[in-house]
C-alpha cells in the first residue's frame, strides 16, 4: 500500500444517525443528502458542497455504510449507540511519484462510551461494512476515535 505524498484534491463529510426525518441540517450553500442503509435507519450525509466532487460522494457512501456497520458492531455487543453519534471521512486524491492514490481518514465520535470499547466498535465496523472491505489493503486508512 503506498502513501500519499500530496494531496491534489479532498472530500469531506459528516454523516449521523437522523432519527427524525423533519429536522434540516444544511445551511446556506451546502448540500444535505439523505442515504439509506440496510436495516432502514437513515443516515445524513451533511454539509456538502453544492458541486459534490467523486472524493465527497465516495466519502458520502462509505459514511453512510460505515455508521450503518458501527451500529451493526454495537447491536452484536449489545452497546447503544448515543444519539450524537457521527462519522467524518476525509478522502484524498494524491500522488507518490507519478502515481495517483486514495487515502481516507477517519473520525469516529461516540460521545460518552468508554475510550477502548469505542475504538473496539470502530475497528469491529470496518471488517463489517462492505466499502471498508473493498479497500482493505489498498489504500491507506487512518483513524481517530473521539469519545469525549
Amino acid at each position: 500500500m503506498t502513501r500519499i505524498e500530496t494531496v491534489i484534491f479532498s472530500g469531506k463529510t459528516h454523516t449521523t444517525v437522523n432519527r427524525d426525518p423533519a429536522v434540516q441540517h444544511g445551511e446556506h450553500g451546502a448540500v444535505d443528502i439523505k442515504l439509506s442503509a440496510p436495516g432502514g435507519e437513515n443516515h445524513e450525509f451533511i454539509g456538502a458542497a453544492p458541486h459534490p466532487s467523486a472524493e465527497q460522494f465516495f466519502a458520502g457512501a462509505w459514511s453512510a455504510c460505515y455508521i450503518g456497520a458501527l451500529g451493526i458492531a454495537a447491536s452484536l455487543r449489545k452497546v447503544e449507540l448515543p444519539a450524537d453519534t457521527s462519522v467524518d471521512i476525509q478522502v484524498d486524491v494524491g500522488q507518490t511519484g507519478p502515481g495517483w492514490f486514495l487515502g481516507a481518514h477517519f473520525t469516529v465520535r461516540v460521545p460518552g462510551v468508554a475510550q477502548e470499547l469505542a475504538e473496539a466498535l470502530a475497528r469491529s465496523a470496518h471488517q463489517i461494512c462492505p466499502y471498508s472491505k473493498a479497500v482493505h489493503g489498498n489504500i491507506e486508512v487512518a483513524m481517530n476515535v473521539v469519545t469525549a
